[in-house]
Formats: C-alpha cells, structure tokens, sequence
C-alpha cells in the first residue's frame, strides 16, 4: 500500500481516541482530540483558499501544536515546514520565501520578529498564532486556538486532490555552510526509512497494511511506548522520534520549559513513567549525567528502557555513566542526517559501551572513496559514507546541490551527505567527521570532530570545537577552542599531549583559545564558521 501519515494516525485515533497522545506540564492531549484538533486546522487552510501542496511552516517551541500542524498539513494534501526558532529575520524571509509557504504558524512571542517580515512575504494566505502567558494573539494574526477548537463536523473536504504517499515533508537542514536547504521527503519514503511500524532492534517486521498496524497496537495495549522528547521538535532527530512513536501508538512528552534542565528532565521520565528519551547527543547528556552524579538515586527511572540521539557524537565514557545510573536501559547512537537516515548504528548496554564515533554500518549502506570505489573493510583508506533504499527526492528548488549529493553508483542512487569515515576490519565504521570543515595541515586532513572528542576525554575539558588556522608552513594549523569544566583552565601544551597520545601527533592543536560557552546549538551542533571567528579574534589573527 501506499504509506500517508495522515491514514495512519486518523486509524490509530479511531482505535484508541482516549489514550494520551502528548504530553507537557499539565497539558495532556488524547489521540481523539489530536485528530479533531487537526481537522479544524486543516479545514481552517482550505478555508483560506491554500493550493494543493501548499506549505504549513511551524516556528514553534516543542509541544502539541507542533505535532498538530504537521497532522493537520498531512491530511489536507498540504506540505509542513520546519523552522529553526532561533533563526533572524533574513534567515526566516529566506526559509519562507524558499519553501513557498503558504501559512505560518507561530508562538506568540515570535509576534514582534514575524510583524516585521511579513510584508516581504505577500504569498502567505494565514498568519497564525499560538498565544502564551504575556503573549497575545496579536490583532492581524489567526487565533489558533479558536481555530482548533472549533472541529468540524466531518472531515475536511480537500477539493479535488486528495492525499498521497507522494505527498512531501521538507526538512530543512542548514548543516555546517550555506543557507538552509529543503530535503525533500515522500511521506511513502519517509514511513519506510524510520521503520513502517516496526522495530528492526527489537525484530518487528515492518508493517504491511493499517490493519496489520493496528492489530499490533491492540496485542501490545499494556506496553505501548511513552517517548519523552528532548530534542527539539523543529529537528529530524526530534521529529521524526515523534513519528515513530506515534506509528507504535503510543504517546509523546515535551519538557514543560524551553531552557533545557536536566533535572526537569528526570523529574518528568519518573513523574509520566517514560520509556524511552530522545536527546542529541553530549549538548544533553553531560549535563544530565552530572544531576546524576551529583543526586545519586534521587529518581526513580527504571521504567526507562531506552535513551536515543541521532546527529551528534556522543562519547564511550558519558555512555558508560549514564548507564551505571540507568541500569534497565539500552543507549541507541544512530549515525545520520536529514538527507540520510539510517547510516548506521550502535547500542550500549551497561557493561557493554561502544566506542566514541563507531557505529555498524546500516544495511543499505556503504563507504566510496572520493574515485567511486568502494572502501574496503581494514584498507585504512578514508571515504564518505553514502546509504541507498528509501531516500529524499532532493532539496526543494536546487538541483544543482541535489545532484551533489544524490548519485548514481554502481548503478543506483545514493545520499552522499559528505560524512567521512573509515571501515574496520570487522565491518564497523569509525566517523571522522563533515568533509566541510575538513582541516588540511601539511597536506594531511584532519577531521575536527575526531580531535574534539579526543579533547573532550581530558578531565579539564567540558566541551571542545576544534577549526584551522591560516598556517604560512602548513596551509592550516589547529586551534582548539575549549570550554573548560568550572575552575579549569588547562594549558595549550596538555591539551596537545593528551591529544598526541590518542591520536598522530598532526592533529594535535597548536593553537588554544579558552571561552566560556561553545554555544551549542539544540540539535547538539555547532556553527563552526562562528566559533572560527572567535577563535581569530581572540589569536588576534586575520581571517
């Protein structure tokens, strides 16, 4: 059959219109209200004469709205659109402007930055707002929550186009250069790639039909997943977790406040019982191993039988603590990105941690040297990670970057993202890093993200983001630019030994600029164009 979110989730909240679907704070809201909540949104586009494939753009906080619009997006044949919340105003004229939005919904607070863009986006046909505490809904804009509040009567009528498995979802990505780009997913592809309601880790088939789905839920009614997500929403880790979640039937927390605490964190996997917890890597898991370390036992948290990132590295050592205090859970590390999902994986259970950066390779991938040869397994030889299957269309209006990174080897098409890596005798891959912000040092190249993690296992370092520096010798020298833990202020010649004695003594800094904050992004990454900035700043070097 043909895959719609849309059929599914409608079939899921028939089946189940009482049991909760989201949950934040005090808020809950049920699969049945989910469902009629997005019905009146979706009517509440056709009503404002949106085009088939028109696209819903969510500048939204993590919570039930954000979920909403994209439910309500699916089932009136419209296409959703992320939005980076932390994105200026030019940023967010390109974004829309881009991805030829249509609607724009949008917290409240956002009024003043979204009043001052809207006249550079006449295509829009409905501003609407979510209100808040101190926020109104400002007078030019929709009340969304009057518009969902009034269900209609049956579903709405969707003209004459109806909805489709070729019907889209960009996810835009704004990666490590260049403005924003819009991945474009088929919702057929996109249900296939993250599991088609099954569970490849736990040995469940895919899922052939509604029905099929549905009889799963009903066997599992007692165990059904409660998901609490971390990361944000606005992100492809986030979201699509949400979505895998929902396939399952199951339901989905958001943390109550915006600023992330790791004690709310615990506080809320005990307060709902949570299963499993979605974050982004060490951006989110060092501070909450350190509530840990620091209140040992405070929470009860053995319903947790998972902990999940995607897109960011997540060290060996931070594995292991978090395990020694949540002994029933499995960490699941999967290694991917907006335009390729499922490049490869890792699980640590307590005891049994693997290491920082290496993951098994998925089951449609594979690493090309830069000729179109297949990397072989133990060669040493360096490659960029490419995975094939069920994959993005391209990026919404580019061809030319599409064509950079969606080839056609051996015959077939594959996601070339730009992921460097080595392949290990026993088939697993070591990450080296983007070949973006590649540093070349004496005809060497040297990955960053393989010297921060190096950096980040000295004892006086928190977090690290490493960048060249214009070199008359070597074309590049390293510079470290670290965030050290409170009341540390380690030296440029420990740093470069503790790196020599992991690593080819290349890759050691020669440079060391100490800062307060790294500045971590939600999703766990960095600008590195910014933190290079910094970092010549503070050499008193010229770009």
């Amino acid at each position: 059959m043909a895959w719609n979110f849309a059929d599914v989730w409608e079939a899921i909240a028939a089946a189940q219109p009482n049991h909760p679907q989201c949950i934040q704070a005090d808020r809950t809201i049920t699969w049945g209200q989910f469902d009629a909540r997005a019905d009146a949104l979706a009517a509440h586009f056709i009503a404002k004469g949106m085009s088939h494939r028109a696209k819903v753009a969510g500048y939204l906080y993590n919570g039930p709205e954000y979920l909403e619009s994209y439910f309500a997006a699916f089932k009136g044949g419209f296409e959703p659109v992320n939005t980076n919340y932390r994105y200026g105003p030019e940023e967010l004229v390109y974004l829309f402007d881009n991805a030829d939005a249509e609607a724009v919904i949008f917290h409240a607070s956002f009024a003043d930055t979204v009043d001052a863009i809207r006249p550079r986006l006449p295509r829009v046909k409905t501003w609407i707002a979510v209100a808040e505490p101190g926020h109104p809904v400002p007078a030019w804009a929709d009340d969304y929550d009057a518009i969902v509040a009034a269900s209609p009567a049956q579903r709405p009528v969707m003209a004459t186009w109806g909805r489709s498995g070729d019907d889209l979802l960009l996810l835009y990505t704004g990666g490590t250069t260049g403005m924003p780009k819009g991945v474009m997913w088929r919702q057929e592809d996109l249900f296939q790639v993250i599991g088609a309601g099954g569970n490849a880790a736990l040995g469940i088939a895919p899922a052939t039909s509604i029905a099929e789905l549905l009889e799963r839920h009903a066997a599992a009614d007692h165990i059904k997943p409660v998901s609490l997500i971390a990361a944000p929403l606005m992100h492809g880790t986030g979201q699509f977790s949400a979505f895998i979640n929902f396939n399952a039937g199951g339901t989905i927390a958001c943390l109550p406040s915006r600023k992330f605490s790791a004690f709310e964190l615990w506080d809320e996997a005990q307060r709902l019982r949570a299963t499993g917890i979605v974050i982004v890597g060490l951006a989110f898991s060092t501070p909450m191993l350190e509530a840990l370390e620091a209140h040992p036992g405070h929470w009860d948290l053995s319903s947790v039988k998972a902990m999940s990132s995607s897109g960011s590295m997540w060290s060996q050592e931070n594995k292991r603590g978090l395990l020694k205090h949540v002994t029933g859970a499995v960490i699941m590390d999967s290694f991917g990105s907006s335009e390729a999902v499922g490049m490869g994986a890792s699980s640590s259970a307590p005891g049994a941690e693997v290491q920082t950066a290496a993951f098994m390779l998925g089951p449609n991938c594979a690493v090309f040297a830069e000729d179109g040869r297949r990397v072989e397994p133990g060669s040493g030889e360096r490659g960029m990670v490419a995975v094939t299957g069920f994959l993005p269309a391209g990026y919404y209006k580019d061809e030319t970057k599409s064509a950079a990174t969606f080839k056609i080897m051996e015959g077939i098409r594959w996601s070339v993202p730009g992921d460097w890596a080595e392949v290990n005798t026993d088939g697993t891959l070591t990450l080296l890093g983007r070949g973006s912000v590649c540093i070349n040092t004496g005809g060497e190249k040297v990955f960053p993200e393989e010297v921060e993690e190096a950096l980040k296992r000295h004892a006086s370092v928190r977090d690290a983001v490493v960048v060249g520096v214009a070199d008359v010798r070597f074309g590049e020298r390293i510079c470290a630019v670290v965030e050290p833990e409170p009341g540390q202020s380690p030296t440029l010649q420990e740093l470069s030994d503790h790196v020599r004695s992991q690593l080819a003594a290349y890759k050691a800094p020669r440079e060391l600029v100490l800062i307060d904050s790294i500045g971590r992004a939600p999703n766990g990454k960095v600008d590195y164009k910014v933190i290079k900035a910094r970092a010549l700043v503070a050499l008193g070097v010229e770009a």
